[in-house]
């Protein structure tokens, strides 16, 4: 684990005072930078030492081969990999002769910082050469959320002591060397060097390098110009080959003189595009980054986030380390999707190579949620991309002998990657999580426009996909066989209680979307006998049950399957430690499930129910996956075990900045950020927009004294404040009125007149639900108590 000194405990950002070359793969991705369409990680400016070099184009991809021992029909054959493309983020520095490394010579200070607010990563040093020369070094980078294609790095060098010559090289590298990303030689070879050159060109101060990919035929461009600020004489001169250029700068420093490099960077890339465009495009790209100066550049991103912090920041009174954590995740929730424009959000965001870049059914189903109410715009654009993908997936599914639209496991383009079926393309869950991160857009915006831009299409072919995967049997009872839920530890079963109720769900907002565009619907040659069947099938959806047990479960028969004997194998994770089949084939649970369909649909379960259920699947669930915490937080705040919650509010928060589960350095889990949101504003907030009713049950851990958020909601800003034993309610900018239930009262908050309720009293049901032997979740306070997962 990181340690807790780290990075200090501090509201607006994140800092790390000296620099741990043992943990850098791992600051490399908690300072990464992105605005959804470029990625870089937190890199040295100098490009070395480093953890994992990355510099990534959302959907930027590589095709390589996926291995079987044994393949079978319907597997896919070919994956798609991110690609670290051209890394335009290197600067490097030498004095008089000496290159700045930081493993050489005495660095005296080292600090850096990620600024929430600003959208920057400052990093300043002090450093003396082998031979005795000391300088000072402030660099500023910021990946701009106001022009997508535009980068830029400002690195400042000071002499101290005494002159010296200082010579900078700006540089544009492709093919950097990686560490091997498989052991698969064929995919080995495949990523060593995945980018062929077409063209390079320089002026003076400034080159672009123009690449396509080998395999999957993409085409990028990146491009740099570089403008010197130094006194007395400067050399400046560029030279390029086809993986490299570079810019050199040469100027003579007397003690306390400085030298200023700033640097604009810009890419472009596309599978349609021609070579020349994708070169104008970055030029002109750099041509505004120029024109808007890099004060502009800072400024823009300033007021860009400004306007984000006024209506997402959540404010956390009593638990620093909670109130640092929220806001660094959402800033990396923010950077995730904020200008994807068009395509998916991976479940790493652009800042590693994790899961080779893919999107999963984490974006719809933690990601979006929260872009909802805070960015709503990124998320029209998400789902644009789903919609943009339908063709592939009715593809998919003609080859599994379904109607409709199979949308992948995970993907980059739309094509299914998932080389495991059961983990993989069984999870068909995907498909209703997408069409109900449909209908969340429609009923927090009151947008229909979405609907009729692709909205009621995924709506419709989901649902079609969901008759002819299940069936009514002789009692008339709907079900769906042969799926696996969220919990990867039971596969490929029937009547997974979570698939059933989103299936359910999918199906009639699908009908009631028709409804509201009939000519649209009657273009996808949806009649009123289908919408009919669609009913039908989701009135008639059987939720499995145990009444000797009086516990839902969470597939039928699960309550019936032996039990894990955690004295002959609690080693975590489990799966690498035990055969799948030996998993599949008992009570032991991989990441929330059962707790997923109390949160997602509880209406459909009685306070009792919600009880029972946390405490029967609390003690079979290890969390062997970061997307778990956050949602047993919010069920365990449901039931009243408001301590709980909060030590896996902690746990879901901390996941990266601890890096609890030893591999951010991959990336960053971004449904396990996203959930830090979710276990706040929808656990200790209680809110819920069930049936397009927007209601909250505010609760507090005896550790949080005041808990304040902001959400976006039709065309205002609704504002809650937590604090003691009463709840305020405030309508800000637009609109008449907000309506809203209080736990289960009717509100009517209106601009300039705040609503005070008091909050309820939540008396547990139940003791507090043990957890599988060292699967307590990870302590609140400074760390200590239970190990955490891995």
């Amino acid at each position: 684990m990181i340690a807790q000194d780290t990075f200090p405990v501090e509201p607006w950002c994140v800092r790390e005072n000296r620099l741990d070359l043992g943990i850098l793969g791992n600051t490399e991705s908690v300072f990464a930078l992105s605005n959804g369409h470029i990625g870089f990680r937190g890199n040295l400016d100098e490009g070395e030492p480093h953890g994992l070099p990355g510099t990534y184009l959302n959907s930027f991809y590589e095709e390589r081969p996926l291995p079987y021992a044994e393949a079978g029909y319907g597997y896919p054959e070919v994956g798609q990999t991110v690609v670290n493309v051209t890394d335009g983020k290197i600067v490097r520095l030498f004095v008089d002769d000496e290159p700045f490394d930081v493993r050489y010579g005495t660095l005296t200070a080292h600090e850096r910082v990620l600024d929430l607010r600003a959208g920057t990563l400052v990093r300043t040093a002090e450093w003396t050469s082998p031979v005795g020369k000391r300088v000072r070094i402030r660099t500023t980078r910021l990946v701009s959320f106001v022009q997508r294609a535009v980068a830029a790095v400002e690195y400042v060098v000071e002499a101290v002591d005494a002159g010296a010559r200082i010579t900078l090289q700006s540089e544009l590298v492709a093919n950097e060397v990686l560490p091997e990303q498989s052991d698969d030689p064929r995919v080995a070879a495949v990523l060593r060097s995945p980018l062929v050159g077409v063209e390079h060109d320089s002026g003076r101060a400034g080159a672009t390098l123009v690449h396509r990919t080998r395999a999957s035929g993409l085409q990028m461009a990146a491009g740099m110009e570089n403008h010197v600020e130094a006194p007395g004489r400067v050399d400046v001169e560029t030279h390029d080959a086809e993986d490299w250029a570079r810019t050199t700068v040469v100027c003579a420093l007397a003690a306390g003189e400085r030298v200023r490099l700033t640097k604009f960077i810009a890419y472009g890339w596309s599978g349609l595009r021609s070579q020349p465009a994708l070169r104008d495009q970055v030029a002109g790209a750099l041509s505004g980054a120029r024109f808007t100066g890099f004060e502009g550049l800072l400024r823009e991103q300033r007021e860009y986030l400004d306007e984000f912090w006024d209506s997402a920041d959540v404010e956390v009174e009593g638990d620093a380390e909670v109130q640092q954590a929220v806001r660094f995740a959402l800033f990396h929730v923010l950077q995730a999707g904020a200008r994807a424009e068009g395509r998916g959000i991976p479940g790493k965001g652009l800042t590693g190579p994790g899961y080779d870049g893919h999107t999963f059914w984490d974006t719809e189903a933690y990601v979006l949620p929260v872009l909802t109410y805070t960015a709503p715009e990124a998320v029209a654009d998400a789902l644009r991309w789903r919609a943009s993908t339908i063709g592939l997936a009715r593809q998919r599914a003609g080859v599994l002998g379904l109607r409709g639209a199979a949308f992948p496991w995970r993907t980059i383009r739309g094509e299914e990657s998932s080389g495991y079926w059961p983990a993989g393309t069984a999870a068909f869950h995907v498909n209703a999580d997408i069409a109900a991160a449909v209908e969340r857009y429609r009923v927090a915006t009151g947008s229909e426009a979405l609907e009729g831009d692709g909205g009621l299409l995924v709506l419709v072919e989901t649902a079609r996909l969901w008759m002819s995967l299940g069936h009514h049997d002789a009692a008339g009872r709907w079900h769906v066989a042969g799926v696996t839920g969220p919990d990867e530890y039971t596969a490929v079963v029937n009547d997974n209680l979570f698939t059933n109720l989103a299936a359910a769900q999918n199906l009639r907002v699908a009908a009631q979307a028709c409804q509201r565009h009939p000519d649209l619907a009657r273009s996808l040659g949806v009649d009123l006998e289908e919408q009919a069947s669609w009913r039908d099938a989701a009135d008639a959806v059987h939720v499995p049950y145990d009444e000797d047990l009086r516990v839902h479960q969470q597939c039928e028969g699960f309550t019936r399957l032996p039990e894990w004997d955690f004295t002959v194998n609690a080693k975590y994770p489990l799966l690498l430690h035990s055969p799948y089949f030996d998993l599949y084939r008992r009570q032991v649970v991989k990441q929330a499930d059962l707790q997923m369909a109390l949160f997602w649909f509880p209406d459909r379960f009685s306070d009792e129910d919600k009880a029972r259920a946390v405490d029967y699947y609390e003690r079979r669930t290890v969390r062997d996956s970061s997307l778990s915490a956050a949602i047993q937080a919010i069920t365990a705040a449901e039931v009243g075990h408001l301590e709980l919650a909060h030590d896996y509010v902690y746990e879901a928060a901390t996941v990266d900045l601890r890096d609890l589960h030893h591999n951010s350095a991959d990336g960053l889990h971004m449904a396990s950020l996203a959930g830090t949101w979710l276990a706040l504003v929808q656990g200790f907030g209680g809110m819920r927009d069930t049936g397009g009713q927007l209601g909250f049950r505010p609760r507090l851990p005896h550790g949080i004294s005041r808990l304040r958020f902001s959400i976006r909601w039709r065309d205002a800003k609704v504002c809650v404040d937590v604090r003691g034993q009463e709840v305020t309610y405030t309508m800000r900018d637009h609109g008449s009125s907000v309506e809203l239930l209080h736990d289960g009262e009717a509100v009517t908050v209106r601009a300039g007149s705040p609503v005070v309720r008091p909050l309820a009293h939540v008396e547990p049901l139940l003791p507090r639900p043990v957890q599988p032997p060292g699967r307590e979740p990870a302590h609140r306070q400074h760390g200590l108590g239970a190990r955490p997962p891995r």
